[in-house]
Parts: C-alpha cells; sequence; structure tokens
C-alpha cells in the first residue's frame, strides 16, 4: 500500500471497480465513444470501468481510508445491469451508462456520507446531487457532441458488470491507496 502521507494527490476518491469479464460491454464501449474525443479519456486513466461514490478534494487522506474499510469489510460483490447511454452537459459531454436498479449503491453511497461529511466531497457526489453512472467518455468536445449524442441513442447498451472490489485511489494520475475485495 502507498504511504498516504507522501501521496500529492490533488483529489481522493472511493469507487467500485470490475477486474473480471463483465467488464467487457463498458470496455468496448469505452473503444467506440473514444471516436468523438480527441484522445481516448477513459482509456487513459489506466483504471477498470467503475462506479464512483465519493470524490474529495480538501480533506485528510487516512478519514476515507478507514471508512472503505469500514464499509466494505464483508461486502458481497454487486452485479449492475445496465440500460442506455446517457450524458451530462458540461463543457465537454460525459457520456455515461445508467443502472436500471441503483439501489444497492445509493445504500453504499450513503454508509460512506454516514461516516464523512457530505459537504467535504464534490458537489456532484453529494446525496442530494449525486447520480450513479459508469462513465463511457468523459471529454467530448462541443463540436462532436451532436454525433456523440446520436450515437448514445441509437446504440443499445443493456448489460451487466459484476463490481468486485472497492478501491480508494488518489488522483491525477490514478493511483490505488486502498483496495477491498469484496466477497465472491
Amino acid at each position: 500500500m502507498v504511504k498516504i502521507k507522501d501521496r500529492k494527490a490533488v483529489a481522493y476518491a472511493i469507487s467500485l471497480k470490475c477486474t473480471n469479464d463483465t467488464a467487457t460491454p463498458v470496455l468496448d464501449l469505452w473503444r467506440e465513444a473514444s471516436r468523438f474525443e480527441t484522445a481516448p479519456s477513459m482509456q487513459a486513466l489506466n483504471y477498470p470501468p467503475h462506479l464512483t461514490l465519493a470524490i474529495y478534494g480538501d480533506i485528510a487522506p487516512e478519514q476515507p481510508l478507514e471508512v472503505v474499510r469500514k464499509v466494505f469489510r464483508d461486502t458481497p460483490s454487486i452485479s449492475v445491469e445496465f440500460s442506455g447511454i446517457h450524458h451530462f452537459p458540461n463543457e465537454t459531454v460525459v457520456l455515461w451508462a445508467r443502472p436500471v436498479d441503483d439501489s444497492v449503491l445509493r445504500r453504499m453511497h450513503q454508509a460512506i456520507h454516514r461516516e464523512i461529511d457530505p459537504m467535504l466531497c464534490h458537489e456532484h457526489y453529494r446525496p442530494s446531487h449525486w447520480r450513479s453512472h459508469c462513465t463511457i467518455a468523459m471529454n467530448i468536445p462541443k463540436e462532436a457532441a451532436a454525433a456523440a449524442l446520436r450515437w448514445a441513442a441509437e446504440t443499445p447498451a443493456r448489460f451487466a458488470v459484476t463490481f468486485d472490489i472497492a478501491d480508494y485511489i488518489g488522483f491525477p494520475p490514478v493511483e490505488i491507496l486502498e483496495e477491498v475485495k469484496l466477497l465472491p
């Protein structure tokens, strides 16, 4: 494990990741959607398909570490079914896959925020704003937005992914600070 005090992360995140073969549909969508980007954003992370539950900037880095250990200890792997590609309209378009049922994810999200003050979390990941999603592409320029949104609407994206690890990471670049393997 990395010594957290030596880490010079800009931000920290708690996420669920998929390290098994069920990640294939997401990886395929990453490749397809990357054609709308100047450079493939998701592949550049060098990090597997994931769902981010919380992002922190100004926080004692040890606090999320303990929360990941507590919340995800004895937690089973979670299979999430996705249906459809949606988008967040930012400075650049972000494409993401939507879970059909995110009730288990919401319970995990709430458990994290019971342990860490939600006001320390990035505003889009606070309980009142968070939307569970698996990012497909995060840097589509405005000039490619219309084509990307057409592709998203026409692409059948119905698949299931089994998330088998909870991570605490520092980024950029992505550096795993703690990893909790979820139960089979």
